[in-house]
Formats: structure tokens, sequence, C-alpha cells
């Protein structure tokens, strides 16, 4: 099938490669600018462009190219704009979503389902609308969440999203006759620097899925500490403490404790919570943290 492929980070390389390898023709790729990137400051490509380049394909940064290509659909994977209302009705695409909808349209669905508990969560081929992520399905997958991170969670949905992407090509039924979304509806949020801030009033099966994003952090005595890793700890310590109990440092939240595996205090490198403890700090006891 002629194909225009619509995506951006590194989730929708899986499915541009499985489009290219199976046999479709992908007329054009289309992926957001350049941007700056590093200490340098340097240009640099999106990873969808330079898959895209690596196999020989043209690419673009303008939408408004694609009415220079005849195809017979788009395919967008996490593009990262809105696809304008005539060009959808010019050219018809799927969207491979990450998440099970209708629950969690929308920006970080991946993430908002993580920090949610939800036991699972998968992906959703759906035919895209002008409106957010409310097309027909054509096909679902699952799959559980268990104990992954979300780069590990988004990593796992970016390869299942691409076989079902192909399943949905290879197959005239599920192509020609999707399913209107069935269920409530809900919203995943953009992240904001405040969504990976821990706090006391957490509890710590929370303030763990929140470590889980990647990306969390805390403040002790007015220093930021970045948290790597954790784990759910049955030593008990008071709401709002941090403390060196048998050699783990333990953070005490609203319900239960967590223990701190690695963390990246300001400034300085990755390193064990006990040798930041202890480096930090001559005498004994607990402090605050928030």
């Amino acid at each position: 099938m002629r194909l225009a492929f619509l995506g951006t980070p590194d989730a929708a390389v899986p499915s541009l490669e499985a489009l290219v390898h199976a046999g479709h023709d992908v007329a054009l790729v289309i992926t957001r600018p350049d941007r700056r990137r590093g200490r340098g400051g340097e240009l640099s490509p999106s990873p969808v462009k330079a898959a895209a380049l690596a196999l020989g394909l043209s690419v673009s940064h303008r939408l408004a190219d694609l009415e220079e290509f005849d195809v017979e659909r788009g395919v967008v994977v996490a593009y990262g704009a809105i696809i304008p209302e005539p060009l959808l009705r010019r050219v018809p695409m799927l969207n491979v979503h990450f998440s099970l909808l209708p629950r969690w349209r929308g920006a970080a669905p991946v993430q908002r389902a993580l920090l949610a508990g939800d036991e699972e969560t998968g992906v959703t081929i759906i035919s895209l609308e002008p409106s957010l992520d409310t097309g027909p399905v054509h096909l679902e997958r699952r799959i559980r969440i268990d104990e992954k991170t979300a780069h590990e969670l988004t990593a796992e949905l970016a390869v299942l999203g691409a076989g079902a992407l192909l399943e949905v090509l290879g197959s005239p039924r599920l192509l020609e006759h999707p399913k209107v979304q069935v269920g409530d509806a809900t919203y995943a949020e953009k992240l904001t620097k405040e969504t990976y801030h821990l706090t006391p009033e957490m509890s710590a099966s929370l303030a763990l899925r929140t470590v889980r994003l990647g990306g969390a952090y805390l403040f002790v005595a007015a220093t930021r500490v970045g948290v790597v890793s954790a784990h759910a700890s049955n030593t008990a310590l008071r709401e709002g403490l941090v403390d060196l109990v048998e050699g783990n440092v333990l953070l005490g939240t609203r319900e239960g404790a967590l223990s701190l595996g690695d963390v990246r205090p300001a400034g300085s490198r990755t390193m064990s919570a006990p040798a930041w403890w202890s480096g930090r700090r001559a005498d004994d006891g607990p402090l605050a943290w928030s």
C-alpha cells in the first residue's frame, strides 16, 4: 500500500520500520522540525527523521507537502501536532494510540495509565478524526503494566503497535469495518514539572509510580534530589521524614514508606541513596523532606 507516515519520537520508529520491511511503499515521512539538543545546542533530527533517512525515504517537516503526493492512506504515530481537517478529508489516516481507547485520550496516555495504577494498557488502531482520539477502532491489543517504568512500557507498546498496524493494513475486514469506541472516556493531560515532584502527602504507592515515570524529584533541606529508583518498604517512618534505617534511606509518606535506590543530587552524578546520605551529613537523625 502507498502510504504517508507522520511521527516524531522513538516510539514511532518501530511502526515506520515495520511498514517498510513489510513491503509497503512509504512515499513520504512527515516529522516535527529538528530541535536543539544537548549542551552544544546543535540541531538534531527527530528519531523518526533519522530512521527515515537511514531507510532512504523522503522526509518533510511540512504537512502541506503531502498535497504533492498521491497516497492511499496516512499512518500517524505520536506525530505531536493536530492534523487539519481538510487534510484528513483528502487522506484517510490510521492512528496508533498507546492506550485502550476511550480511556486516556490525549498527550500522555502511557504515563497517565501508570500514575492511575491501571493494571493493564495497550494499543488501539483507530481512524483519525478531527476531534481528539475519538475515531472508530480497527484493532486493540492489551498488555499488563506490572512494575514497568514508563520508558519500558512505551517501548513495549511501540513494538505491539507496529504489529497491530500491520495486522490492520493486511486485513480488508479490519481496515474497512472499524467499530465505535465503547466505554467511559478519560483525558490524559500533559505532564508538568509538578507531576514529577514527590511530596509527603502522596501514598507510598503513588510515589513509587511517579518514580517509574522517570525524572521524579524531591527536596531535602531545600536541595533538590532526583530519585532514579525506589521500592516499597515495610519499615514505618513518620510522614515527611527521611532517615537512614538499617542501611536504607527511607521516605515517610502519608501511607507507608519507600526505600530510595539510586538518587541524583543537584549538580552531581547518580549514586546510591546510602552514599548520598552519608556524604551530605555527619550527624545521625531524620530530616524533613518535601
